[in-house]
């Protein structure tokens, strides 16, 4: 494997215990056996079971296996919206989430925040019939407080909330019941390639679903109905990408040897450091200026120097991200997911020290 190490936000550095798995799975044949089989069976409930712990998710929360976290976006306004959904939009990740709606003809609206401002009001007309909440804005490194996730719970209660869950899960705590239906990508916190998403849905959503399906197409082979029709017996409508399922089985179990305190606890230390790295440097400053509201995963910097400092760590095998969308010239992202180590983040803190 290369010698660069990745803090970029997605797609991330591989999990240290990646390589390692991969080698398992090729020697246990995991990528050719039959998604009908007990074997798969088997890989499917352990890591169902190491997501559910990991993810401390309480019982009918069910978890089914998609192509990506923006596919997500389309199952869930296929299935749980009909006329009109409600997006909280701060960023370019919780702005196609919108688009996907609009895309399927829905009247939905939305709440916009720019340049990392905060939300001045959480409110959602009646008519939307689901929230759209992004937990982390991998964007811009804007973080959705839990208690504004309960205060939209508390005043919708009739409502389903979807909440983006990509580059923040495992490593910030999300209270599930709260939310009804969640999703993310597992090239991010993970430490996994790109080619996998993982959709959890509560019992509200299946029902909501299963009304639905008797009114209009929910979409083909990956209509919630369906996928629940099988999951529930641990398999898949189609065949999945198995070995990337086993993987994150075995990553999941490993984050829960290391201990999801420790694991939380270290990644409130590393967001520390670089952000006191950043408020320390001359030429660096927050772009969200609300501390609350700032990413412990996804740190971004504002600089109108970001491509001496990717260079600088570039030169050094080092890869920091870039900005995105139209802050790409002007913003530096930092990832600090599990596979990141303290000593790692302490390392190109001092670095940064070193650029003048």
């Amino acid at each position: 494997m290369s010698n660069k190490i990745y803090f970029t936000p997605g797609p991330a550095q591989l999990f240290y215990t990646f390589e390692e798995h991969l080698k398992r799975a090729l020697f246990e044949d995991i990528p050719s056996i039959s998604h009908r089989s007990s074997k798969f069976i088997r890989v499917v409930e352990e890591t169902n079971e190491a997501l559910a712990e990991l993810l401390e998710l309480p019982s009918g929360h069910h978890i089914y296996f998609l192509n990506s976290a923006n596919e997500a976006w389309d199952r869930i306004i296929q299935n749980l919206v009909d006329k009109s959904s409600h997006h909280f939009v701060n960023g370019s990740f919780s702005q196609k989430f919108y688009d996907f709606a609009l895309a399927h003809n829905k009247q939905s609206t939305l709440s916009k925040i720019n340049d990392g401002n905060s939300f001045s009001k959480l409110e959602v007309p009646d008519s939307s019939e689901l929230i759209g909440i992004t937990k982390n804005e991998t964007s811009v490194g804007y973080s959705f407080l839990a208690d504004e996730i309960t205060s939209l719970r508390n005043n919708n209660p009739d409502k389903i909330i979807a909440l983006d869950i990509v580059s923040a899960s495992p490593s910030l705590a999300v209270d599930f019941k709260q939310i009804d239906t969640a999703y993310f990508s597992v090239q991010k916190a993970f430490g996994l390639p790109p080619g996998l998403g993982v959709w959890i849905a509560n019992e509200k959503c299946h029902e909501v679903a299963e009304k639905r399906a008797t009114q209009t197409s929910l979409g083909s082979y990956r209509a919630l109905p369906n996928l629940h029709k099988f999951g529930i017996k641990r398999q898949t409508p189609e065949t999945p990408n198995m070995l990337f399922i086993y993987l994150l089985g075995k990553i999941a179990q490993d984050m829960l040897q290391v201990g999801l305190k420790k694991l939380r606890n270290d990644t409130t230390y590393k967001a520390a450091i670089l952000n006191q790295t950043i408020e320390d440097h001359p030429m660096l400053s927050h772009f969200v200026p609300s501390k609350p509201h700032r990413s412990k995963t996804t740190i971004v910097a504002k600089t109108d120097q970001s491509g001496k400092f990717l260079s600088f760590f570039e030169e050094k095998g080092i890869i920091l991200g870039k900005g995105y969308g139209v802050h790409k010239e002007n913003h530096i992202r930092i990832a600090n997911f599990p596979t990141h180590s303290k000593e790692s983040v302490e390392m190109i803190c001092d670095m940064f020290k070193k650029i003048e």
